[in-house]
């Protein structure tokens, strides 16, 4: 079905691209020593997903997009938020096999909501762009769209967190995931400066 593919193709292209959630849910994978204890992010993030894709298409999108404050205050509070957590990020140690400081699950659940949920691109790409693709079908085909958009989320995730776990086991020494960490604060700084450039 037509719904079905545009929900796909669609969840990834907004998903894809090297993000704050992705970076976060990627390295819980790499630090925690084992797949069960990196799940609270990774199912704190497929919740969120959903969460915003079942508002977006419930017309949220529509009165976001109408109010202008609305707009600039979620995109004030995520910039100081891309700030913040590229300076966490830059400042982190590199995991290594033989001292493995993970996030307990707590911080793990409030990394992963404030990642998901005060991310301005996420929301913007979620209620902008699902949001009104959705407007396009009604009922059942509207349906398997938002299923297609919630199962490609999950699904990301998880091999996200997988991935990680790989990652770690290739690399005991911590190298790679320092390069990772520098790598990943630059781009969030720069998503933070290329969202100021657009506000101004």
């Amino acid at each position: 079905m037509e719904c079905i593919v545009h929900g796909i193709v669609l969840a990834f292209g907004l998903i894809l691209p090297l993000g704050v959630q992705n970076v976060f849910v990627f390295s819980q994978g790499a630090t925690q020593p084992k797949l069960i204890r990196a799940l609270p992010a990774t199912i704190t993030a497929g919740l969120c997903d959903t969460f915003l894709i079942l508002l977006a298409v419930l017309g949220v999108s529509v009165i976001v997009l109408q109010f202008e404050w609305l707009r600039l205050s979620l995109m004030i509070a995520g910039i100081l938020f891309l700030l913040y957590m590229g300076y966490v990020i830059w400042k982190a140690e590199p995991v290594t096999t033989e001292t493995n400081k993970a996030l307990p699950i707590r911080q793990q659940i409030l990394f992963a909501l404030s990642v998901s949920l005060l991310n301005p691109h996420a929301i913007l790409d979620t209620v902008g762009v699902i949001g009104t693709s959705a407007l396009k079908y009604a009922g059942t085909e509207q349906a398997f769209f938002i299923i297609a958009c919630i199962t490609v989320s999950w699904l990301w995730f998880f091999g996200l967190t997988i991935a990680g776990m790989a990652l770690k086991k290739l690399d005991g020494k911590g190298g790679i995931m320092n390069i990772f960490n520098k790598c990943s604060a630059l781009f969030i700084w720069g998503t933070a400066i290329y969202l100021v450039i657009g506000l101004i």
